[in-house]
C-alpha cells in the first residue's frame, strides 16, 4: 500500500514538472501573440495612409506584412482557442489585401480597415486574460445603472401613491397600477426593438458605438445633473404633487394611467439605453454584468419593499448623490469609446501616445484608450463635472448661508 502511495505521488510529481514548462510556454506564446498584434495594427494604419497618399503598391506590402510577418504569429495559440476566429480575421486581411490590389474606392478600404481593427480587438480579447479589475468594474456599472434607475422609479411611485392616499383620489390608485405595469412591459419591448436595431442597423459597428454611446452621454448628463437638481426631498414632493395635481385637474382614468406610465417609462427606457451602451464595450464580461443586473434587482426588491411597504426611511440622498456621481463616470468611459470607435472607423484623426496602455478589457470599459483626442476629450468631460460638483455643493451652500445670515439684519 504504501509503495502504490509513493508510485502515484511520483506520477503526480512527474506531471506537474511537465506541465510546469508547458503553462509557461503558453504564457510566452500568448504574450508574444499579443504584441503581434499591436504592431499588425500598426501595420494596416500605414497601410490604409499609404492608400490615402495613393501609393498602392506601398500600401498593399504594409497590407501583407501586418499578416504574414505579424499576425501568423497569432494564429498559433490562437487555433487551439477559437479556430473560427482565426479564420474570420484571415478572411478580413484578405479582403484587405484584394481591395487594395484591385483599385476598391477609399471608402471601402476604410470599411475594410476597420472589419481589420474590430477583428484584432475581437483576437486580443481571446487571448487577454480578464483579471479581477475588469470584471469589478463591470459589475459595479451594471449594478448602479439599475439600482440607481430603479430607486428613482420606487420613489416616484411612493410619492404617487403618498398624495393619492386620502379622499377620492384613492380611487385612482388602481388606475396609476395600470400604468406602472404598462411602463414595465413597455421596456421590456424597447429592449428587445433596440437589440433588434443594432443587430441589423445599416452601419458598421464602430460608427454605430460611437452613435449609441454619445447619446448615452447626453442622456447621463442631462438625467444625473436632473437628479442633482432634486435632491431634496421636499423639491421631489412638490414636481411629483404637481404632476398629481395636473392629473387630478384633468379626472380621468386615463390622465392617472398615463402619470403612472410616464413617471416609470422614463427610468426603463434609460435604463434599456445605458445596457445597450455598456455591452457593445463589455465584450467578454456578459457574465459579469449580468451578475450586477441581478444582484442590483434584489437590493432594489429590498429597498422598494422598505420604502413601500415597511415605511423606512433610507438613505437616499448619499444613496442618489453616489449613483449620479458613478452614472457620471460612466458618462466619461462612454465618451472615451465613441472617440476610439470614431478613430477606429477612420472618421477622427488619431494621435497615439505612450501612456496610459491598460489591459484591454479595462481599457474598453473605461474608454482610457492611448490616444490624445480621446483623453483631451475625457479629461475636459471629467473637469466639467469637477466644476459642476463645486458649483452645486460647496458655491450654492455657501450663498445660501450668506443669504440666511443676512436676512435678520
Amino acid at each position: 500500500m504504501r509503495r502504490r502511495f509513493v508510485v502515484v505521488l511520483l506520477c503526480l510529481a512527474a506531471v506537474l514538472a511537465l506541465a510546469g514548462p508547458a503553462a509557461a510556454a503558453n504564457d510566452t506564446s500568448t504574450q508574444r501573440a499579443r504584441q503581434e498584434i499591436a504592431k499588425a495594427s500598426d501595420f494596416v494604419d500605414q497601410a490604409l495612409t499609404a492608400v490615402k497618399r495613393g501609393d498602392r503598391k506601398v500600401a498593399y506590402r504594409l497590407a501583407r506584412s501586418a499578416y504574414l510577418d505579424h499576425f501568423e504569429y497569432v494564429e498559433i495559440p490562437l487555433r487551439l482557442r477559437n479556430p473560427n476566429l482565426t479564420l474570420d480575421t484571415e478572411f478580413k486581411f484578405a479582403q484587405l489585401r484584394n481591395g487594395i490590389r484591385d483599385g476598391d474606392s477609399l471608402g471601402q478600404i476604410r470599411r475594410t480597415t476597420a472589419d481589420v481593427r474590430a477583428g484584432l480587438a475581437a483576437v486580443d480579447r481571446e487571448l487577454a486574460k480578464k483579471g479581477i479589475a475588469a470584471p469589478a468594474i463591470a459589475f459595479g456599472f451594471s449594478f448602479v445603472i439599475l439600482f440607481r434607475e430603479g430607486i428613482e422609479a420606487v420613489l416616484l411611485i411612493a410619492i404617487l401613491l403618498g398624495s393619492l392616499a386620502a379622499g377620492s383620489a384613492s380611487n385612482y390608485k388602481r388606475p396609476l397600477g395600470w400604468g406602472i405595469a404598462a411602463a414595465v412591459a413597455a421596456t421590456g419591448v424597447t429592449w428587445a426593438l433596440a437589440t433588434l436595431v443594432l443587430d441589423i442597423a445599416p452601419l458598421n459597428r464602430e460608427l454605430l458605438e460611437a452613435i449609441t454611446a454619445l447619446i448615452a452621454v447626453v442622456v447621463l448628463i442631462g438625467v444625473s445633473f436632473w437628479l442633482v437638481s432634486r435632491l431634496e426631498h421636499k423639491r421631489r414632493m412638490e414636481f411629483m404633487r404637481a404632476r398629481v395635481a395636473g392629473a387630478m385637474a384633468a379626472g380621468t382614468t386615463a390622465a392617472f394611467v398615463g402619470l403612472g406610465f410616464t413617471s416609470v417609462y422614463r427610468e426603463g427606457f434609460e435604463t434599456v439605453l445605458f445596457y445597450q451602451a455598456l455591452s457593445l464595450f463589455a465584450q467578454g464580461l456578459g457574465l459579469w454584468v449580468a451578475l450586477g443586473a441581478a444582484t442590483a434587482a434584489v437590493a432594489l426588491g429590498g429597498a422598494g419593499w422598505a420604502i413601500l411597504k415597511a415605511g423606512k426611511k433610507l438613505p437616499l440622498k448619499p444613496m442618489l448623490i453616489t449613483g449620479a456621481s458613478v452614472l457620471l463616470l460612466l458618462s466619461v468611459a462612454f465618451v472615451g469609446n465613441a472617440v476610439r470607435s470614431l478613430q477606429s472607423a477612420d472618421l477622427l484623426t488619431a494621435t497615439p501616445v505612450s501612456w496610459p496602455r491598460l489591459p484591454v478589457f479595462v481599457a474598453e470599459l473605461t474608454g482610457i484608450h492611448p490616444t490624445v483626442q480621446g483623453l483631451v476629450i475625457q479629461g475636459a468631460l471629467l473637469a466639467v463635472f469637477a466644476l459642476g460638483a463645486l458649483y452645486v455643493f460647496a458655491w450654492q451652500p455657501a450663498r445660501r448661508r450668506r443669504v440666511s445670515e443676512a436676512a435678520p439684519a
